[in-house]
């Protein structure tokens, strides 16, 4: 195969990935054009690439996985080749084969792979050909899995034959709820992957997930470049990611890895992939699935082996050799990858999509960030809830969980609930130290970890975070418009000032005595204190607070309510002796009563199982709402009957609508 040259790369993807791929781009000196739906028009990404296209507004089917639409900016551009980044079209024989068609080079595999693969019913015969282990597994039509619902090695799990992401995926114990769970499952996969079909196969208890990276091109070289461990999930969703795995002894290691790359070869595989396994408690290794793509946790590997990935893959969609030999390729130190998203870790992590009012990336050795955003922006209901990625690099596991801690806490994202503090909690918890984890360590810990969060917080000093945010408050509309003397716009007071600040709901009296020259004075619960103002930037606000130096962050919400970052935790604080006009002072109406069902977030309303007049009780499903690749069901919580249903299905609802009247 000739080397062909790439001028300009049209990235078929959104977010933080087409941010990571526009960088890479930019090295190599290659134009990137950005896509973008309408509710992205001033995504990061948009801004960065040299070239953007509209997609126009709809649905995900009318934009993002619109194959025709990408083709025609793809061609309007005049780009030579598209990036499909990962999820939406990244596995889509239909683009690589559009692709073809208009003389564009797809980075990434073959359409024949993406198809052998990409259906895990068809991945699993190969992997059973080729003599990799797999485990009990059974196919074929929901009435043909249900008529041999006896046979089952209970649990199991089902899975979507053309899914991932853990969409489609649900564990079964009980031969009563298979039929449920089949028809549950389906529906997401038809809706998720425009097909319904699932399979079942025999679930691990408390397993690892481990998987391997690998590169090959078009002259039959095939190498790894080491594994990766993904056992920390919540939702089946992966959260933390390190490498090397601390599970696997050598010879293990050796064998997996061996494995990985004679799959691969067996395929004729060609570009980047992963081969996901499954590892039990005896250190038995099974083969899961196959991703024909750029997984979100590459960076891991990119930070132990020095590579750049997405450069391998351009290279050898452009028909080079490899530059790279399995001898060359050297591993170092440990790396270890954190998801942040915009969820709600005491609250079953539900998505939280809306307005971040401050963000600042932390700047630690050996740390990373590859995010969607780079300023206050917002997070929309319509897609994924990742916001970031922090990856962080030591000499060993220890270190590089020290400079993830670091980092954690100099990371700052202010104005909407994430997973922040949460992922803080799992890398400092002993068990996940002592790499005592499986795949259900979250759910196993979910009590232990929200404690620990708990008490992180209450050990904050509640009085240090009121005064931190009294001397933003004093004068926060003259920093934020940047005046050049605050204190001369406040003036100079001094007589006693009685006022009450609500930190997390914690009442605190405050007495202030005197401000002035930049300072204030008084008693905080009883303590005296003095805070004085010293520099103000980008939400950044640096204090001497009872005589030592502290750095908080600082911003409103929609509310009016002030967010302050306090030591790497965010506590929103207001004055009660306020009014805000964002609240309905009025309003008697309790937010709590059970007769008004409201959406959990944002979405759209899927399915409506009830009608007016049907009678409910404790835990029938009355609503299905989707929001951010989340099926959220809309649940009675004790016996009633339906009123009045306020919605249609496809209607977009907010969380404060109601949407079905009980009584």
């Amino acid at each position: 195969m000739n080397s062909i040259r790439i001028h300009k790369v049209l990235i078929a993807n959104r977010g933080e990935i087409a941010v990571r791929i526009i960088k890479t781009l930019r090295k190599l000196h290659i134009d990137s054009v950005g896509i973008f739906a309408d509710n992205d028009a001033n995504a990061l990404y948009r801004r960065l690439a040299d070239e953007a296209c509209p997609l126009g507004s709809g649905t995900l089917k009318d934009t993002y996985l619109n194959v025709q639409k990408i083709i025609d900016a793809a061609l309007d551009a005049g780009a030579d080749a598209i990036h499909p980044g990962y999820g939406f079209l990244s596995e889509s024989p239909e683009l690589v084969e559009a692709c073809e068609a208009n003389n564009i080079i797809f980075i990434g595999p073959d359409a024949h792979s993406m198809r052998l693969m990409g259906n895990k019913i068809e991945a699993r015969k190969i992997a059973i050909e080729n003599d990799i282990p797999v485990t009990f597994g059974l196919t074929g039509s929901q009435t043909e899995i249900l008529q041999q619902a006896d046979a089952m090695p209970y649990p199991v799990l089902i899975k979507a034959a053309s899914g991932g992401g853990g969409k489609g995926m649900h564990i079964v114990r009980r031969k009563e709820d298979l039929k449920d769970e089949l028809e549950r499952a389906s529906r997401e996969a038809e809706k998720y992957f425009g097909d319904g079909t699932v399979f079942v196969e025999q679930y691990i208890e408390n397993p690892r997930h481990i998987e391997v990276q690998v590169l090959a091109d078009h002259f039959g070289n095939v190498i790894h470049l080491h594994e990766r461990e993904c056992t920390i999930q919540r939702r089946y969703q992966k959260i933390i990611e390190e490498s090397p795995s601390p599970t696997l002894t050598e010879e293990k290691r050796q064998q997996m890895l061996e494995t990985a790359v004679r799959l691969c070869k067996a395929i004729g595989y060609r570009n980047a992939g992963t081969v996901e396994f499954l590892v039990d408690k005896d250190m038995n290794f099974y083969f899961l699935e196959m991703n024909t793509r750029i997984q979100v946790e590459h960076p891991v590997t990119e930070m132990r082996t020095g590579l750049d990935i997405v450069e391998e893959q351009i290279r050898i969609a452009r028909g080079k050799e490899m530059g790279w030999t399995q001898d060359a390729i050297h591993a170092q130190g440990h790396a270890i990858e954190l998801r942040i998203y915009a969820e709600n870790p005491e609250n079953g992590f539900l998505p939280t999509p809306g307005k971040v009012t401050a963000y600042h990336e932390p700047q630690v050795r050996g740390a990373r960030v590859d995010s969607s955003i780079d300023r206050p922006s917002v997070v929309s209901e319509a897609y994924d809830p990742m916001i970031a990625k922090l990856i962080c690099h030591g000499k060993n596991r220890q270190a590089a969980i020290e400079t993830a801690r670091q980092a954690l806490k100099e990371f700052i994202i202010q104005g909407l609930t994430t997973n922040k503090a949460y992922l803080w909690e799992v890398i400092k918890n002993p068990d996940f130290i002592g790499n005592k984890i499986d795949t259900s360590f979250c759910d196993t810990h979910q009590e232990v970890l929200l404690d620990a969060l708990n008490e992180s917080r209450k050990a904050q000093n509640v009085n240090d975070i009121a005064a931190s945010f009294l001397i933003f408050d004093f004068c926060k509309k003259q920093i934020e418009d940047r005046t050049e003397n605050v204190w001369e716009e406040i003036g100079y007071w001094r007589y006693h000032m009685q006022l009450t600040v609500d930190v997390e709901g914690v009442k605190v009296p405050v007495s202030i005595e005197a401000a002035e020259a930049g300072r204030i004075i008084g008693v905080i619960n009883g303590v005296p204190f003095k805070v004085e103002f010293q520099q103000y930037d980008n939400k950044q606000l640096k204090i001497m607070l009872n005589g030592r130096t502290e750095t908080v962050y600082c911003s409103v919400n929609d509310e009016q309510k002030t967010i302050v970052n306090f030591r790497g935790l965010n506590f929103t604080c207001f004055r009660t002796d306020q009014l805000n006009d964002t609240l309905d002072y009025a309003c008697k109406e309790s937010v709590n009563d059970k007769s008004r069902l409201v959406s959990p977030m944002p979405g759209k309303v899927v399915k409506i199982n009830v009608k007016e007049g049907d009678e409910v009780t404790d835990g029938t499903i009355m609503m299905v709402v989707e929001a951010m690749k989340m099926e959220n069901n809309i649940t009675a919580s004790s016996k009633a009957k339906v009123k009045k249903i306020l919605v249609v299905e496809g209607q977009m609802v907010d969380n404060k609508m109601q949407l079905i009247e009980l009584e």
